[in-house]
């Protein structure tokens, strides 16, 4: 046998080896217990739970790190208030889960009180006297409102801080600022947001008193003045 193919025998059978590892190995790891799952960190929990991510995830007993993640996360996900969830191994034996909240952009009344609301317009599980949100306050779910409040938050956020109330007129939305109005359309654009923002500070500026500005039209901000 000469060198060349000597070398080239022992590098295939080097790749043969490796596959069989990585194909198999999963399986083999499986059923040892040195990897047997012993703890559960969640990260990104906020206003959910940890205990509440865990019992979601169903984990069997004597479960391994190296079983399929793939249902666990699917369970994290589906968790009301959860829009994302990753799991990682840590090894031995531990698993990490990560988790992304849903964002709550409204509070409306449910059930005699004040519930958190999200972009899609249905309630959140969150407690709003835990986590203590200055969000706008909807008279009602409405998926319309909340989608563009979601778009304002991400938008500019010193000017949803300042929204007080918000609401859907004949398909577009007001804002209300306390006490002056914002006409928005619902698939509203950051430079509209922009230029209606400018048209409020030239105003302030000027010391201008205005009622309502209207950013529902291309390429201009219509004011409504104060009366008197």
């Amino acid at each position: 046998m000469t060198p060349r193919l000597r070398k080239a025998l022992l590098a295939a059978g080097a790749l043969l080896l490796g596959s069989a590892l990585w194909l198999g190995g999963p399986a083999v790891l499986r059923t040892m217990s040195f990897f047997r799952i012993r703890r559960v960190e969640v990260v990104g929990s906020t206003d959910i739970p940890p205990e509440s991510v865990v019992t979601a995830l169903k984990l069997p007993k004597g479960g391994n790190v190296f079983d399929d993640l793939r249902p666990f996360e699917s369970r994290a996900r589906a968790l009301p208030g959860v829009r994302q969830a990753t799991i990682h191994r840590r090894l031995p034996g531990t698993l990490v889960v990560e988790i992304v909240e849903a964002r709550a952009v409204a509070l409306a009344p449910e059930q005699g009180r004040l519930a958190m609301v999200g972009r899609n317009g249905k309630f959140l599980p969150f407690d709003p006297t835990v986590a203590a949100p200055d969000l706008p306050v909807l008279s009602a779910p409405d998926p319309v409102v909340a989608r563009l409040l979601g778009r304002v938050q991400e938008m500019d956020p010193e000017l949803f801080s300042r929204v007080v109330t918000a609401s859907q007129v004949r398909g577009d939305v007001v804002l209300d600022l306390g006490g002056r109005r914002l006409w928005l359309r619902p698939d509203v654009t950051t430079e509209v947001i922009r230029a209606v923002t400018a048209a409020e500070q030239d105003l302030g500026r000027r010391g201008r008193a205005w009622a309502e500005l209207d950013g529902r039209f291309a390429g201009q901000v219509v004011v409504r003045w104060r009366a008197g």
